[in-house]
């Protein structure tokens, strides 16, 4: 039986080691949300107005030994996601300027075809406190195809127009959207309130993703799933998905928000 025919599947494994076990050409589109490699063990950040700190650097999953071990990890992820893309499937990697020219590189390198870069300007940035150098308001997402052959890939250009930034009167690879921070809603919290997972991505932004590059009925991999944004914004636009992520604490949130979005739809 192929993984299509199972429905929605969230695996609770190392990406390394799943990957390899799914079959060839399996996907439509590839949604990768990655350690950036941030490299800011030591430091403390904090938003405006909020009570609580957020350390966005200093988990485990975002550590590597040096850039060649991340390039290296890095590297053995897309290989993999580029085989189990069908030949018109897209792929979206994001990425901020720590770690994105690195991940461009890798990418053309093994083959991928660049569409565009989008990039998500944010509307409630982090300040840089230290006033050494701006404020960092954007994250990338590269938006590409497996290779320079692929011409059928999906891409709504009405929605693309609709969630480009007003001031512009053509679709463009700019969005502005909100941070999921600390005082929002949206924000999954652990037993001592504190955000659960420091770089949970708004459902804002994964619907932007989904709605421009599938069709309903569509299969989406995301390898590195965190509390399963991409699957809960797939499901609520009937698309189906395999999601896998390697922290216990962050497939339990997942599986919640899932089960959330599936009751929702029963009482309908």
């Amino acid at each position: 039986m192929k993984i299509a025919d199972l429905g929605n599947l969230l695996i609770w494994g190392d990406a390394l080691e799943v990957l390899p076990k799914l079959p060839s050409e399996t996907f439509d589109m590839i949604f990768i949300d990655p350690p950036y490699f941030v490299q800011h063990s030591k430091r403390i950040i904090r938003r405006w107005g909020e009570k609580t700190t957020l350390a966005i650097g200093g988990k485990e999953w975002d550590e590597f030994e040096s850039f060649h071990h991340y390039d290296n990890f890095m590297r053995n992820i897309l290989s993999e996601c580029r085989r189990l893309m069908k030949p018109n499937a897209t792929i979206w990697v994001m990425g901020s300027y720590q770690n994105i020219c690195r991940v461009g590189t890798i990418m053309q390198d093994l083959g991928y075809w660049f569409l565009t870069i989008f990039v998500w300007e944010k509307i409630n940035p982090t300040p840089n406190f230290f006033y050494l150098r701006p404020t960092n308001a954007t994250e990338f997402l590269i938006w590409a195809v497996k290779d320079i052959y692929a011409n059928k890939f999906t891409f709504d250009g009405r929605y693309a127009r609709l969630i480009s930034p007003p001031r512009y009167k053509i679709a463009v690879n700019i969005w502005e959207l909100p941070t999921c921070n600390a005082n929002s809603k949206e924000r999954l919290k652990d037993e001592r309130g504190k955000p659960l997972h420091p770089t949970q991505k708004p459902e804002g932004l994964l619907e932007r993703v989904i709605l421009l590059s599938t069709k309903e009925g569509d299969i989406i991999l995301d390898p590195m799933c965190g509390t399963g944004t991409t699957g809960v914004v797939a499901l609520k636009h009937n698309r189906r998905f395999v999601m896998i992520e390697k922290e216990k604490k962050y497939v339990e949130a997942a599986f919640q928000r899932l089960q959330q979005v599936r009751l929702l739809a029963e009482l309908k």
